[in-house]
């Protein structure tokens, strides 16, 4: 972007917000904007520490746009593609550096993205699926390469390992996302707002609260109530990972190291596992044994977070269960006049006097010019979301 103004290089950069919006911010504060709470440990430890600053330095002295970041980070996958399929060593040791600026690029995007305001639907569509065709090509291109000099049946078994498990991870990872999504909506739904339907206490879920406060290092209810005060006064907690935790107690111990490091539980996620074939394996030189290792360490990962969502949904028929459990005793106690019945909501005046109610909305009268609360409300927000 073309800046006018004298600014200070050291401390402040300009950014573009949602429309025609510009104010600075220090580089802390394109950390706190742009970096994930948890991310994969590759990324935390070899990749922000670079793409933040470079996201900063773009977002103030160019003009370029996620999309054109999401379009260069395909192109430098398929150059170190090519070189894969050259397949001598210095050949791989290029490739393995390519496609580690392809990934740094390939994290860029996103964050500009967060950055500026400048995301889309369809930017998120097209990072996605250069992503799946990257991983397609370097696989192919790498073991092709390494058939060259070793004609043996066991590299065209890696490729197909390779893709197989890179898009196994994406599907499962989709799949239970939308499920524990539902879980929690139907908790919702049938719980009418509370856990036993009628206190009018809302739902919270013991996941959120853990993301959205890293400090605490329990997974209490009644020692989360007592900590975050304004959220759960009113609210009642339910937890769809307990029996998870309750197996594996030191697991909020490990969680709790690795989240004050911003890293994920998932050590070895597909991230990395795209790292060890295409980065480590032909920097070591040993392309079998390195696709071995990791593709036993991503199976064995993705079966831990299969069996975790297993019991996800023994917790959540179980709170189902203790749901219709505390209605049924509700309904039972007030039959029995041990418990006030639920005050009725009070009848419409139309109820008493037989008139037919006023149907016609009221008119919309336009807000006058400026008066829009925030830029979120003006109708031309959504007009600056295409990037």
């Amino acid at each position: 972007m073309a800046l006018a103004g004298d600014i200070d290089d050291s401390s402040e950069e300009r950014v573009a917000g949602r429309g025609s919006h510009r104010r600075t911010m220090t580089l802390a504060e394109v950390r706190d904007r742009t970096l994930k709470k948890r991310d994969a440990w590759w990324t935390v430890v070899l990749v922000d520490p670079v793409a933040t600053p470079l996201v900063r330095w773009v977002a103030r002295h160019t003009r370029i746009t996620p999309n054109q970041i999401t379009w260069a980070a395909l192109f430098l996958g398929l150059g170190s593609a090519w070189l894969f399929a050259l397949g001598d060593r210095y050949a791989l040791l290029l490739g393995a550096g390519l496609y580690h600026l392809s990934f740094i690029l390939d994290c860029m995007d996103g964050k500009l993205a967060r950055l500026t305001g400048n995301g889309s639907i369809f930017g998120a569509w097209l990072d996605y699926v250069f992503d799946r065709i990257r991983v397609v090509i370097c696989a192919l291109c790498l073991m092709v390469g390494q058939f060259r000099d070793h004609p043996t049946e066991m590299y065209f078994w890696l490729a197909i390992l390779v893709i197989f498990l890179d898009m196994i991870r994406y599907v499962n990872a989709l799949q239970i996302y939308k499920m524990r999504q539902g879980m929690r909506k139907k908790l919702e739904t049938v719980s009418g707002g509370s856990t036993d339907g009628v206190s009018g206490k809302s739902l919270l879920f013991m996941e959120d609260l853990l993301r959205d406060n890293p400090e605490l290092d329990t997974a209490q209810p009644e020692i989360i109530q007592a900590q975050v005060h304004l959220e759960t006064q009113d609210a009642e907690i339910v937890d769809l990972h307990q029996g998870f935790r309750k197996n594996f107690p030191w697991y909020m111990r490990a969680r709790n190291f690795l989240k004050r490091h911003r890293i994920r539980t998932h050590l070895i996620s597909g991230i990395e596992f795209q790292m060890g074939v295409f980065i480590v394996a032909p920097i070591v030189g040993r392309i079998g044994l390195v696709t071995v290792v990791v593709s036993v360490g991503l199976a064995l990962f993705e079966l831990a977070i299969l069996y975790k969502f297993w019991l996800s949904t023994k917790d959540f028929e179980q709170t189902m269960a203790d749901m219709a459990m505390r209605k049924r005793r509700r309904t039972l106690e007030i039959a029995a006049g041990l418990r006030p019945p639920d005050e009725a909501e009070p009848e419409l005046p139309h109820q008493h006097t037989g008139t037919r109610p006023n149907t016609e909305p009221p008119p919309r009268q336009r807000p006058p010019a400026g008066s829009y609360p925030a830029e979120e409300d003006s109708p031309t927000m959504a007009l600056r979301t295409i990037r």
